[in-house]
């Protein structure tokens, strides 16, 4: 007999090894090498996910078991995520259509040699017909490219995304121009939060509360006619008081209007990217943890672990929006372009 000490939640227990000549004898109870109990290192693994440092997680095990697990132990067992992280985010599309797709990017900080350099995760939700979100897929690369976007655009398409109506977004130069590019005949509707701060810093301070107010309410407004109406009365007051805001406002009006083609109860979740947003700053609360990521492949391991299990919640919890009214305008439409 020889021991043989086995890590686990409860402490070090000490096995005694049958010592034979021929090395036949074998146990269920640890793999070959296995020095931890399996239920400890996917606990490790959780952790890690749920945004603890591991010198945190070192210090636990250290206080739990006994036992002090390195950080760079804990950084190799995250590297099993790997297969299943990029399985899922490789996974085909095919089995549905998503009429709306809400895409937006995240910058994080990961070493590339001995630099540290920010990258970008590019992510992708849809709504499925259904009603139910999912997140898409993700992809690491420069958020701030026409290049990148449309390399991402055209990966989703090979997974089998099919059926979007409309794309939401923020007004990124190279998002839209790769969106225009790759999802023609897809309406784009511009994120209606980002596009009040984008008239809000180019108008002056003194009128900075009044035009808030009128163009909060052009957005709410009950169908396309009277926010057209709404828009020419604030052009008309603000006109000179803030010419660059009038700009802003009037430019980018058709395409923040873009939700008005569908029932009015999708509207609220359909004219911004805060779905998007709150899934990102979800992400971000694990990602401040780590702060800079050993590699971009270390970042999208983790981080598509946190996606994968997020979209796993999303379609066992509760509908995101009642599609029944917008399947019959879809059935009419499909009708009206078949006997064009």
């Amino acid at each position: 007999m020889y021991p043989h000490v086995i890590s686990t939640r409860i402490g070090s227990l000490v096995l005694r090894v049958p010592r034979l000549r021929d090395g036949k004898f074998s146990t269920e109870l640890f793999s070959r090498y296995q020095r931890s109990e399996q239920a400890l290192l996917l606990a490790l693994m959780e952790m890690c996910v749920n945004g603890v440092s591991t010198r945190k997680v070192q210090n636990i095990t250290e206080e739990l078991c006994g036992t002090s697990f390195s950080k760079s132990m804990v950084s190799e067992l995250t590297k099993r995520l790997e297969p299943i992280v990029t399985g899922w985010n490789g996974r085909p599309l095919s089995d549905t259509s998503y009429p709306f797709v809400f895409v937006d990017a995240m910058v994080l900080r990961a070493r590339e040699g001995n630099v540290v350099r920010s990258k970008g995760m590019m992510i992708a939700m849809g709504v499925n017909r259904e009603g139910y979100r999912e997140v898409l897929g993700f992809m690491v690369g420069d958020t701030e490219s026409e290049a990148s976007w449309a390399e991402f655009f055209q990966w989703l398409k090979s997974r089998g995304l099919s059926g979007v109506d409309m794309l939401i977004s923020d007004s990124h130069g190279g998002l839209v121009k790769a969106a225009r590019k790759h999802f023609q005949g897809t309406a784009w509707q511009r994120c209606q939060t980002h596009y009040t701060r984008n008239v809000m810093e180019a108008a002056p301070h003194s009128v900075k509360v009044e035009l808030h107010e009128c163009v909060k309410s052009m957005l709410n407004a009950p169908d396309i006619q009277t926010a057209r109406m709404m828009l020419k009365h604030i052009l008309d007051t603000y006109g000179k008081k803030a010419p660059q805001a009038a700009k802003t406002l009037e430019n980018g009006f058709e395409d923040v209007m873009t939700v008005m083609s569908v029932p009015a109860e999708l509207r609220k979740r359909l004219r911004t990217t805060n779905a998007l947003e709150r899934l990102n700053e979800e992400v971000r609360r694990r990602e401040r943890v780590i702060r800079i990521f050993p590699s971009a492949e270390s970042a999208a391991r983790l981080l598509g672990a946190i996606l994968m299990d997020q979209s796993s919640q999303w379609q066992n919890g509760k509908r995101y929006l009642d599609m029944s009214n917008y399947r019959g305008i879809e059935s009419e439409r499909r009708v009206s372009l078949k006997a064009v």
